[in-house]
């Protein structure tokens, strides 16, 4: 067996290591989230290491998408090649020559052989490796017979994850690799290398890998994106996070939400989940529209005015729709209605564009002699001293409803579709004050003119 003497942990020092090659995945940074929470819990360091040795798979932007998805989330980087540090470069690709010093140090010993351009580590058949995993507080145990020789320099000169892995790990001065179960298999090897040069292992967590709905690996048809795709789908960053925690994690009072500074206090891993956890889109919506009710007025407005300027790719004008000063006045409105900022576009976009009208929805108000109804709105709204007031404009269509023979409903139902060609809005008559009373008699009018252009002519 091979007896593990763990390096003495002056400071924490964690890293996550992401390959370039694609945007990264939610999952990656949710293990990029435990990583900074236990770095920040100890006083310790948070690194980032570009791990790019698989070239073939290599995608140029994904590098700054990597350092723009941490920004985002706010997991501010204390070492890396986007801010520097004493122990970089943090780039695989630049640290070639000191794997090829380590490869040729092991081929020295007797401990790798080439093969066919590569080399190869030589592993030890005999006894078993156990180490002690921080999440579920066990002891796990490979039998050495079951790990063949493995490669770690390839004949393109680069080195393979399992060796980069480990010299940039001992040379980092990691002391704690949070990582995803799935390298649990890859473990035994790591401290076969650490053993051959003599070098005192970190400490291991091996966090479960999130699963879809049916139990099977994350994927996009479980509704798993890139973290910046849920950026661009209106999510906020508290939100997210609060979510990747719970994926990983359970508060030890049960609470669904918390903030940054509440994780950060009372993680543990004893509290890690022990199964897979359960990536549910559903309840990420839910968590969201909650953060967006928490969140004051004067901030949601900034969020969403933001939201629409990164949509256009600039800064919006008074030209553009819809101005801040726009949004602000609809903040109160749709705040208890969207789940995501994204959902302010459609909820709201009638009063910036011109409506389009379907005969679908008005359909779907299942009243007889449809125009002729509209019609008497028209007559009243003409009549109607402004500016309007909510009370009077209550009840003058209450009493039309009952001299056309319409439920209450039915009357604000058809109101709200001709002014916005949607069967949900804000509220409709704190929509109408905003759209103003000149606009809101003429949209009336338009509808007219629709109906009569199509079959209920």
């Amino acid at each position: 067996m091979v007896i593990l003497y763990y390096q003495a942990v002056m400071e924490v020092r964690v890293r996550i290591a992401p390959s370039p090659t694609g945007s990264p995945h939610i999952g990656t940074a949710g293990q990029a989230l435990f990583d900074y929470v236990f770095a920040k819990k100890n006083n310790g360091k948070f690194i980032l290491r570009i791990e790019d040795t698989d070239r073939e798979r290599y995608v140029a932007e994904a590098e700054e998408q990597i350092y723009e998805t941490l920004e985002w989330l706010g997991l501010d980087v204390d070492e890396g090649p986007n801010v520097g540090g004493d122990l970089g470069p943090y780039v695989q690709s630049q640290r070639l020559d000191i794997y090829k010093k380590y490869v040729l140090e092991l081929l020295e010993k007797n401990q790798a052989y080439k093969d066919e351009g590569a080399v190869r580590f030589k592993t030890k058949k005999l006894g078993q490796t156990t180490w002690h995993d921080l999440v579920g507080n066990k002891d796990i145990t490979f039998d050495n017979k079951t790990q063949d020789d493995f490669v770690i320099l390839k004949s393109d000169g680069y080195p393979t994850y399992n060796f980069a892995n480990v010299v940039d790990d001992h040379l980092m001065q990691i002391s704690h690799v949070i990582r995803g179960n799935e390298f649990i298999s890859s473990t035994p090897k790591h401290i076969m290398l650490y053993k051959a040069f003599g070098w005192a292992p970190p400490q291991f967590a091996h966090f479960p890998v999130l699963v879809g709905s049916d139990r099977s690996k994350l994927s996009k048809r479980h509704g798993a994106k890139s973290a910046l795709e849920f950026r661009n789908e209106g999510y906020l960053k508290e939100a997210v996070l609060n979510f990747l925690a719970l994926l990983g994690w359970s508060h030890p009072k049960g609470k669904e939400m918390f903030d940054m500074e509440e994780l950060i206090r009372l993680f543990d891993f004893k509290e890690v989940n022990a199964s897979s956890a359960y990536f549910d889109a559903t309840k990420l919506d839910w968590l969201n529209g909650e953060y967006i009710r928490k969140t004051q007025n004067s901030k949601l407005k900034t969020q969403i005015y933001e939201y629409l300027q990164n949509l256009s790719g600039r800064a919006l004008t008074e030209k553009d729709h819809p101005t801040e000063k726009e949004v602000e006045k609809l903040v109160p409105l749709v705040k208890e209605r969207i789940k995501k900022l994204s959902d302010f576009i459609p909820l709201t976009d009638f009063f910036f564009a011109g409506v389009e009208y379907d005969m679908e929805v008005f359909n779907r108000l299942k009243i007889k002699d449809l125009r002729f109804k509209i019609e008497k709105v028209l007559e009243k709204m003409q009549k109607m001293e402004k500016p309007w007031e909510a009370d009077i404009f209550e009840s003058t269509f209450r009493k039309l409803a009952e001299d056309l023979q319409l439920s209450v409903t039915q009357i604000f139902q058809l109101i709200r579709v001709a002014v916005s060609g949607q069967l949900v809005t804000p509220p409709l008559f704190e929509s109408i004050k905003i759209l103003g009373e000149e606009k809101t008699v003429k949209r009336v009018g338009d509808a007219i003119s629709f109906l009569k252009s199509g079959w209920l002519a």
